[in-house]
């Protein structure tokens, strides 16, 4: 069985584990055997792996910063990674394939290099298929000789294969853009199609705005547009519905179909597994350890994939990449025994600058999970600061009491540490789905997104308190990583008997997670109407209503999924007022 040794030098602290510990407690060491050795460029270790055997685990187990890894690889891979960030460092095997015509999907948990497997597509990364120097596009060729990969590296070659990428972090593009939407957009425009593909994307108000003056979900769009008017055949979208409202992410869905249908080979990242079955003609399943290796499987039909995924297990690949399946609830959540009113209010106005905020009166009783729907700018974020206390309503009352927030954006530059802030000597086992150990030593402001928001949660479940209120906590996580976030809030909903209010576009999340939604209706940056909490399914079905869409339950898992528009079960749905179930 092969292993492979993995370095993470961000984590490797010499001077804080008393000097080397891994190298001291090493058999091979002791042995005279090199082993593990210090790397003259940095001071920090370097496994050998060539002269390296079990004992090398002592180590990995000794590590008091999880710096080590010994990572067993699946037995079917008997190919050399396809690229390695170099010794000791992380291997990705294999690459999904893009096909004319078809959006292909890519699903998969945050660090094992779906990003790298695009850019590698797109040329922004030249693979080296592990070995030291980059490979050239001859070798590339031989290496996927007999597969589908060959034929695209054969185009590549010809200079018949053109991209355009999308990346995942698009707030970094006001550092490195400068003028208005409108400049950008055509600096971009390639196929003079900028009015068309601003209007499908409603970015008609922003135009005149300077890049830095938008909003995420503005900014993101924008990014969607300017991708999509370069002269390519080969578009990549690396999650594109960050940010977005549940309505921005279906009109995104209908362009990048579109975009494909016009004859063109499209790429999807996305953990919104609702919009990537929308979305997708096919699915890869990227599987691995995270930041050791990542393996990425054959494509498979849109359904199947999904499916497979929320199993995890891959039955052609014999390969298991999780010990449990996710499933999710065949019909609504039954309403929960009403103990004590947690907190209510009634009567609420707001208004800032010409937006106005109403919300009539509604109550949330203790061992409650109340998600919230609604557009981006209708006033989700100004409800929950004021139920907060954040902010105070022009007219209304709010019962008081005693809650923790977790704000919608998050930015810090914080020299503390995880452990510091979370201590997780006291809150380790409450949060162990959050797996913030692997972490603990990392300084808040060098934290990426995902692990940001993970510390975020933490810190505002850790409070004790009677409502915790989370704006957006699936932002930046990956699937299952939202669905160990549901799990954990569910559990302490129940052992706390406390009240959650969740904030959230990502409709697979809320239906997993809520007892009851509060459903937010009106015109985006005029007024907007707090409504409910309703019962689930009549705050789905009062949801959906407005989105003019239905939802069918797959009978696998019971996983929601979008029916397609005009389609008998789409009809009868809506003959029957029945949306959701």
């Amino acid at each position: 069985m092969r292993r492979i040794a993995i370095v993470h030098k961000e984590k490797c602290n010499p001077i804080a584990c008393g000097g080397y510990l891994c190298m001291r407690v090493n058999p091979e060491n002791k042995m005279g055997k090199e082993c593990i050795v210090i790397d003259p460029i940095d001071k920090k270790v370097k496994i050998n792996e060539d002269q390296c055997g079990l004992g090398v685990q002592i180590s990995v187990n000794a590590c008091p910063f999880r710096a080590l890894d010994m990572v067993k690889l699946p037995e079917a891979l008997d190919k050399e990674p396809i690229h390695s960030y170099g010794e000791n460092s992380f291997r990705l095997f294999n690459l999904p394939i893009p096909k004319e015509k078809e959006v292909v999907g890519i699903i998969g948990r945050n660090g094992i290099g779906k990003s790298t497997a695009v850019k590698i597509l797109s040329g922004l990364i030249k693979p080296n298929l592990g070995k030291e120097q980059e490979a050239t596009i001859d070798e590339i060729i031989n290496f996927y000789k007999g597969k589908e990969a060959q034929g695209y590296f054969e185009k590549t070659k010809q200079a018949f294969i053109k991209t355009a990428y999308k990346p995942q972090q698009v707030d970094s593009i006001p550092k490195i853009a400068k003028g208005t939407v409108r400049e950008l957009l055509k600096k971009s425009d390639e196929k003079n199609q900028m009015d068309k593909i601003v209007k499908e994307l409603a970015l008609e108000k922003i135009l005149d705005t300077d890049i830095t003056k938008i909003s995420g979900g503005e900014l993101q769009r924008t990014a969607i547009a300017a991708t999509a008017m370069k002269k390519a055949n080969v578009y990549i979208f690396d999650e594109p519905t960050s940010y977005l409202d549940i309505k921005q992410r279906l009109r995104t869905v209908q362009f990048i179909k579109n975009l494909a249908q016009e004859g063109n080979a499209v790429i999807v990242i996305e953990h919104d597994l609702i919009i990537l079955d929308a979305v997708s003609d096919s699915i890869h399943i990227m599987f691995g350890q995270e930041a050791c290796y990542g393996v990425v499987s054959l494509p498979k039909a849109t359904k199947t994939g999904i499916n497979t995924f929320l199993e995890g297990y891959i039955k052609e690949e014999n390969m298991r990449f999780r010990d449990y399946p996710i499933r999710f609830l065949p019909k609504a959540a039954q309403k929960k025994t009403i103990r004590a009113t947690c907190t209510s209010w009634e009567g609420i106005t707001k208004k800032l600058g010409r937006f106005n905020l109403n919300a009539p009166q509604g109550t949330i009783y203790k061992g409650e999970i109340i998600g919230i729907l609604g557009e981006n700018g209708i006033g989700k974020t100004t409800f929950v600061k004021l139920i907060a206390g954040i902010e105070k309503p022009d007219k209304g009352t709010i019962q008081k009491t005693t809650l923790s927030y977790k704000p919608q954006f998050l930015e810090t530059n914080e020299e503390k540490t995880v452990a510091e802030i979370i201590q997780l000597s006291t809150h380790g086992t409450k949060f162990r789905r959050l797996k913030l150990n692997e972490i603990a030593w990392k300084k808040l402001k060098n934290l990426s997104g995902g692990e940001l928001q993970r510390v975020a949660i933490a810190q505002c479940l850790s409070q004790e308190v009677e409502l915790y209120v989370l704006d957006e906590p699936s932002a930046y996580l990956d699937v299952e990583q939202r669905m160990e976030v549901a799990k954990m809030i569910k559990e302490i909903t129940e052992t706390k008997n406390c009240a959650v209010i969740v904030v959230d576009h990502d409709l697979l999340f809320l239906d997993y997670l809520s007892d009851k939604l509060c459903v937010f209706i009106g015109e985006p940056a005029i007024h907007g109407d707090c409504t409910g909490p309703y019962p689930m399914e009549e705050g789905m079905n009062h949801f959906l209503t407005e989105l003019n869409i239905t939802f069918r339950r797959d009978p696998l898992n019971n996983r929601p999924r979008i029916n397609k528009p005009g389609s008998v079960i789409d009809r009868e749905q809506k003959e029957e007022r029945r949306m959701y179930y």
